[in-house]
């Protein structure tokens, strides 16, 4: 079998060494007309209309037209690209295709008897706070909420869970909040069925309606969970009334779609719900091949101090092994080690199994492809060549100012334009707030994102902040020390969140200038975790206050490798063996945190005090 396979690769292999060459000749016969715009497929909107010098809100339309949804950074496959550049009078050539009609030359190969039964992957949607994770939480008898921040979910997580009948399903668990559009829509373009959860003691919103209509576009089979019965001023019949009134028909109302009261909290009914999805997926009748390479779908990434770039995948065909060589988009890497949600170490996966793997050089953006190769130099070529494709897009989009564009801003006569540079821990919740911030846009300012990316914020960020002035937005990640005393010294201020609502809202009220006093937390020391002591009832750290001073009332950020894992208050400060108010730079100090115990030795205690400030922007 190896024989074939090499064979097989190697006039693969020059296939496309033929087709570049024929794409070369093409964009040589192409170069002198005007009207074709080269692009490479899965641009984002945003990218398409910087290339035909149109506005991004004419794109959307235009798409909303075709009766397509998007959003600013949403990519666009080739035929939509095609058909939008078709209406503003442009003829598309896409270069790297090539990378596109591989995946689809091995997609033939499977043979029906080499497919066996796959667990279905099942999207969880709804609005916020209807109950999408109490009742993931529920089903995996874990508790996630505790850990989100405000207890809102702002990463796709993805579990696997088998149920007592013995079958597995896996669940991805996708953000309700609107500006996480994108994500959902990534949510539902990797999954078989989709659950809308929704509570009965509120109406159907905007948020449900979009998910129902992700769930059209793909495809997807419905399941309506309807939780929170057991509460007062539930009423059941009335959302089915209202899904009645959108031409969803349940079939206690006589309809084809399933659906399930339930209660998430108490865990009524949800073994039925359970039933119900395993019956849709029956008659899905869902196979994958185990014994091939793996492809499938990146669901997260993130930058870890530790591990370097964790990247989150759900394998759709074939298995996956520690020692493979990946590529997704523009990053490959060879598997190091696999985790599955619960943190343990697997060698090997299936279809629809979710796992966690280190060894990318890169993060991926989250809802890219990957695939397997058995050759690494192949892996890297690819990897290579579609990093110098995206590179050269970048130079193609970036639109430098123009006489017509200086007259067009000093008409509008007061233009301003507002830089950010935005980093988060993970991929998806910087996506999600790069696209609402740059939706805040309007006549006068125009919110520009300079640089987006995952990880703390660095030396260079600050650096590129003065060159480019831009403000720095840090979501649920801090500037490293160094970072943070540039900053001080350039004067560029530096925001962190942790809930994306208070970033839109506070940049929105500092773009309509309604900038009332702010209670600003303002960090009044930073202190260091040299030894860590266990006791019984509490974690004790041995510290050294690096600056600034530490109160015994201050309250707490517990920063690690740059990035918040805990914030609360202080159980105890000590000097030696007395209780003290207060402890400053350059002394060392023993304390323990409330309610907390995971300390450990390298990471900062930052102490801030909430003071009330009259903001600017």
């Amino acid at each position: 079998m190896g024989g074939n396979t090499r064979g097989g690769k190697s006039t693969k292999a020059s296939r496309r060494r033929d087709k570049r060459h024929e794409m070369a000749e093409r964009e040589a016969q192409n170069m002198a007309d005007g009207n074709k715009l080269q692009v490479t497929e899965f641009l984002s909107v945003s990218e398409l209309a910087n290339l035909m010098d149109v506005s991004f809100a004419e794109v959307i339309s235009k798409c909303m037209g075709l009766g397509i949804m998007v959003s600013i950074n949403q990519r666009l496959d080739a035929e939509v690209i095609e058909l939008v550049a078709g209406e503003f009078g442009y003829e598309v050539e896409f270069i790297g295709i090539d990378d596109a009609t591989d995946d689809d030359e091995d997609e033939i190969e499977d043979a029906p008897e080499d497919l066996e039964p796959r667990a279905p992957i099942v999207t969880i949607m709804g609005h916020v706070d209807h109950g999408k994770t109490s009742l993931l939480d529920y089903i995996r008898n874990a508790n996630v909420v505790a850990g989100e921040a405000g207890g809102i979910t702002q990463h796709i997580g993805a579990y696997q869970v088998t149920t007592a009948s013995g079958k597995k399903v896996t669940f991805l668990d996708t953000p309700g909040h609107e500006a996480f559009t994108a994500m959902r829509a990534r949510g539902a373009k990797v999954a078989d069925i989709a659950v809308i959860v929704i509570a009965a003691d509120d109406a159907i919103m905007p948020q449900t309606r979009e998910a129902i209509s992700h769930s059209q576009a793909a495809g997807l089979p419905m399941v309506f969970a309807i939780n929170k019965v057991d509460k007062d001023g539930a009423n059941p019949e009335k959302i089915k009334e209202q899904l009645a009134g959108m031409n969803l028909l349940v079939e206690d109302w006589g309809g084809k779609f399933q659906s399930q009261e339930i209660s998430a909290k108490s865990g009524m009914n949800i073994d039925i719900l359970l039933e119900k999805i395993l019956l849709e997926a029956e008659l899905l009748d869902l196979k994958a091949n185990p014994n091939r390479e793996a492809s499938g779908t990146v669901i997260e990434a993130t930058l870890d101090k530790g591990r370097g770039y964790v990247t989150t995948v759900l394998v759709q065909n074939g298995s996956l092994s520690q020692g493979d060589t990946i590529v997704s988009g523009a990053h490959f890497g060879k598997i190091k080690a696999m985790f599955n949600e619960r943190g343990q170490r697997v060698e090997k996966v299936g279809p629809s199994a979710p796992v966690q793997l280190l060894g990318l050089n890169g993060a991926p953006q989250a809802g890219e492809k990957f695939r397997m190769y058995e050759d690494e130099s192949e892996a890297k070529d690819l990897a290579n060549r579609r990093a110098q494709i995206v590179r050269e897009q970048g130079i193609r989009t970036k639109k430098h100012i123009t006489l017509d564009e200086i007259g067009r801003r000093l008409a509008l006569g007061n233009f301003k334009q507002l830089n950010l540079i935005i980093k988060g821990d993970v991929d998806g919740s910087v996506e999600a707030l790069s696209d609402s911030l740059q939706k805040l846009s309007t006549e006068e300012i125009v919110v520009s994102v300079v640089l987006k990316g995952v990880g703390q914020i660095t030396e260079s960020d600050v650096l590129l902040a003065t060159a480019s002035d831009a403000l720095v937005i840090g979501f649920q990640v801090r500037p490293s020390l160094n970072a943070a005393r540039l900053a001080e010294k350039e004067n560029i201020e530096i925001r962190t969140y942790s809930i994306i609502y208070d970033a839109i809202d506070e940049l929105k009220s500092a773009m309509e200038g309604m900038l009332e006093p702010k209670i600003e937390k303002k960090v009044t020391a930073n202190v260091e975790i040299r030894e860590t002591y266990k006791f019984d009832k509490a974690t004790v750290a041995g510290c050294f206050v690096l600056d600034g001073k530490l109160f015994r009332n201050s309250r707490i950020n517990l920063v690690r490798d740059g990035i918040v894992v805990h914030t609360g208050e202080l159980q105890s400060l000590k000097r030696y063996k007395d209780d003290v108010k207060e402890v400053v730079s350059g002394m060392e100090c023993g304390l323990s945190i409330k309610n907390y115990s995971d300390l450990k030795v390298g990471d900062i205690v930052e102490g801030f005090e909430e003071v009330e400030v009259k903001r600017t922007l």
